[in-house]
């Protein structure tokens, strides 16, 4: 893959990131890091690349978290990180640590997408 090929590439995950589409991009990302570690592209377009492939994962990972929880909050009171952290895995076939589960939890709460607390390890919703 040349260059231009790779930075057209990674502008079109920039653009589906606008967009939400994350599964899309994920999979682009994918091919693109086979490429990269096949090819000798620029350390600053690998760092890109990387540093896509860091932000749409998260992303995506926010995305189906908020939705599960959303789902959750008309349920229940309150969700241990443990429990959520399984039913990501079970329905949503995610896996994510606790660290990082919590993390995304407490990024959504910044971005004001989410209104619950965050107690040790229980999700208040």
């Amino acid at each position: 893959m040349k260059t231009q090929e790779f930075i057209n590439q990674l502008n079109i995950v920039q653009e589906l990131m606008l967009k939400e589409e994350y599964k899309k991009a994920i999979l682009i990302l994918d091919k693109l890091k086979a490429f990269e570690k096949e090819g000798n592209f620029n350390y600053n377009l690998t760092h890109k690349l990387y540093q896509l492939d860091s932000n749409v994962r998260s992303l995506f990972n926010q995305q189906i978290i908020l939705k599960v929880i959303y789902n959750l909050s008309s349920e229940k009171k309150e969700i241990s990180l443990e429990e959520l952290q399984n039913l990501l895995e079970k329905e949503e076939s995610i896996q994510i640590d606790q660290g990082t589960l919590k993390r995304e939890i407490e990024i959504l709460i910044l971005r004001s997408l989410l209104s619950c607390k965050v107690d040790d390890n229980k999700i208040l919703l």
